[in-house]
């Protein structure tokens, strides 16, 4: 089969590798038909280098068609169109009983002290081969698969592996509800974008702050108030507080995180830290300080007094300096972590099984591509090219 591999440091490329087989009684194969291009997949573009292997396939964005299913998989049979969450989950542990599928024990990668395996996304999180391609193994396909009607187009489902679970969870964890209260959402990216849309259809007031105006206008078009970060420049939390009565936000979702490309720095001390050999590098990065904290600490700055700062953007570094006095003084809140997809897709799926569109999500994806557009995708998405906000591949 065709699959998007990662062959080094800003290195992508379509090959031709080994299909998929049944590996485990629970696992199921799915033949992909879309998979998307995530924000998060750019951090393995270059800055988690340390952690990848060539050949690895990437992707965590899949829905498809079951093919075939392991022996011990119940209520999922070849034919039956499915999402598959981005969380490698079991279901049955502690964790996910709990509703926190992204801690699952019994894919837990103890060995770099992360949380439940990831589908493509590097020895950190279990080095589970990607949905960029055109087969898939699913592991624990009984209880991770969510099972979509037929009809309506992929578009209307696909969202449910990483995108809409993630700004869902990211605006309950804001814990916002009322049109009195005010969202801010730093980045107009896909999960910026979707988190905006869901406290929108929830009434909340929605701020929103990027630098790409084709972003901007975008969360605009939605209902949401918008500001050009260049244009206000480092007064941010001086504009959010003279839009609410002096306070400042109720909430504000990061929705940037360790956008590590645009810090000078940064970048240099990455691209050296990815030139050394992998067992001095992959001890480096994780104990290094390697994130830029614009986002966040726009973020504290932003939020009212007793407010809450929902993180939802990964960041990487273990050292990085975060102002405890300025956090403890305001008495702000902070809720953060990779989505726990199961937990929220049976209440996401309701919605998507109305008639109407009512998070857009049926003209979500600015870019419908093949496999073969993966490199230049890749490129371009980083560099935020051609109105590019969400690609999504059609294999």
């Amino acid at each position: 089969m065709r699959a998007v591999t990662w062959q080094g440091p800003k290195q992508i490329s379509v090959e031709e590798v080994p299909d998929p087989i049944i590996k485990e009684p629970t696992d199921a194969i799915i033949k992909v038909t879309t998979s998307g291009l995530c924000g998060s997949d750019l951090h393995l573009y270059e800055p988690l280098s340390p952690f990848m292997t060539p050949g690895d396939i990437v992707g965590h964005e899949p829905m498809g068609i079951v093919e075939e299913v392991g022996a011990d998989v119940t209520g999922l049979s070849p034919g039956d169109r499915v999402v598959i969450p981005f969380n490698v989950s079991c279901g049955s542990c502690w964790m996910c009983s709990h509703g926190l599928q992204s801690q699952c024990e019994t894919t837990q990668n103890t060995e770099h002290g992360t949380g439940a395996s990831l589908l493509g996304y590097s020895k950190l999180y279990g080095q589970v081969p990607g949905g960029q391609a055109e087969y898939l193994r699913v592991p624990y396909a009984g209880y991770g698969a969510v099972r979509v009607p037929e009809g309506p187009p992929d578009d209307r489902f696909v969202f449910l592996s990483d995108v809409l679970p993630t700004a869902w969870q990211a605006v309950e964890y804001a814990g916002v509800s009322t049109p009195e209260e005010t969202l801010l959402v730093l980045g107009a990216g896909p999960i910026g974008d979707m988190s905006a849309r869901v406290a929108l259809h929830r009434g909340v007031r929605v701020i929103v702050a990027d630098r790409v105006p084709e972003r901007l206008t975008r969360v605009s078009s939605r209902g949401a108030d918008v500001i050009d970060v260049d244009a206000v420049g480092k007064g941010l939390a001086d504009e959010i507080r003279a839009r609410t009565d002096g306070r400042g936000a109720d909430a504000v979702i990061d929705a940037v995180g360790m956008e590590a490309h645009g810090s000078p720095f940064v970048e240099m001390a990455q691209r050296a830290v990815g030139m050394l050999p992998g067992s001095i590098a992959a001890p480096l990065m994780k104990k290094a300080g390697a994130d830029r904290l614009a986002a966040l600490t726009s973020a504290f700055d932003s939020v009212r007094r007793g407010g809450t700062v929902s993180i939802s953007g990964v960041y990487g570094g273990a050292v990085d300096p975060i102002p405890m006095m300025q956090l403890f003084d305001k008495q702000v809140q902070l809720r953060m972590g990779q989505a726990n997809v199961r937990r929220w897709t049976d209440d996401i799926l309701a919605l998507l099984q109305q008639d109407e569109d009512v998070l857009g999500v049926e003209s979500f994806a600015t870019h419908h591509l093949p496999l073969d557009a993966a490199p230049s995708a890749y490129a371009d998405f980083r560099d935020k090219k051609d109105g590019m906000v969400k690609v999504v591949f059609n294999p």
